[in-house]
């Protein structure tokens, strides 16, 4: 599905093309099919400080950097983690966000006392997204990829898998939601989101930088932080 949506009204030489995957509440997300969550809110306001119209496109998470690659898009910002892998790639703005990597089980499960402790197990993970990384790092895990995390979460639900690694906003509103999803009581992996970008692009990398800077001095980014996580 592809939803493209303007933010503002400038002029056209000033549109730039956003990717991201909205499917991950509430940093983005799809509500009467218009596109909206945190990181869309906090794109505003950069909009706002630079006079730059973003046009913003869904898509599947995996396909995001090579859209950037290949100029389809100009901006990247979906709850990524800007991994020294990623950054071999693309450029990334500064942290915009710092989130934590969590275990989501189907009841207590007192036999986890840290990631390590997943192997053996069979655990979903979102496919291209941190958790997925960390995962594959742990020896004797059996990996389930999903493209979305409702579809884990399903999974989960029906005994298909044990556990369900991921971000840890997106994991409180299904715990929230239903009752018989835990977090698992372990240390969690910290992870700094940031918007990325291709590496010549160093006029546009800068403009963001400096709204991001502005929106955090004057107030703006705390009013859309308690917004979405009270």
């Amino acid at each position: 599905m592809s939803v493209v949506i303007s933010i503002s009204v400038f002029a056209k030489s000033n549109v730039v093309y956003v990717g991201t995957n909205a499917e991950f509440a509430p940093f983005e997300y799809l509500d009467k099919n218009k596109i909206v969550g945190f990181d869309i809110d906090l794109l505003d306001a950069i909009s706002k400080e630079t006079g730059l119209e973003f046009k913003i496109q869904d898509m599947a998470f995996d396909g995001l950097l090579p859209a950037l690659q290949t100029k389809k898009v100009d901006m990247v910002i979906a709850g990524m983690t800007a991994t020294p892998e990623r950054q071999k790639t693309v450029a990334f703005s500064k942290p915009y966000f710092k989130a934590k990597q969590v275990v989501i089980t189907k009841g207590e499960n007192k036999s986890l006392k840290s990631f390590k402790d997943l192997s053996g197990k069979k655990v979903g993970v979102m496919l291209g997204f941190t958790g997925d990384t960390v995962v594959s790092e742990i020896k004797g895990v059996k990996i389930e990829r999903f493209n979305a995390a409702y579809a884990a979460i399903l999974a989960l639900s029906q005994n298909k898998i044990d556990a369900v690694v991921l971000d840890s906003e997106p994991a409180k509103k299904y715990t929230a939601n239903n009752k018989q999803f835990v977090i698992a009581n372990i240390p969690a992996e910290e992870e700094d989101y940031a918007i990325a970008f291709r590496k010549n692009d160093k006029e546009l990398i800068n403009k963001v930088n400096v709204a991001l800077d502005k929106i955090k001095a004057n107030g703006e980014y705390d009013k859309i932080l308690k917004k979405y996580f009270k």
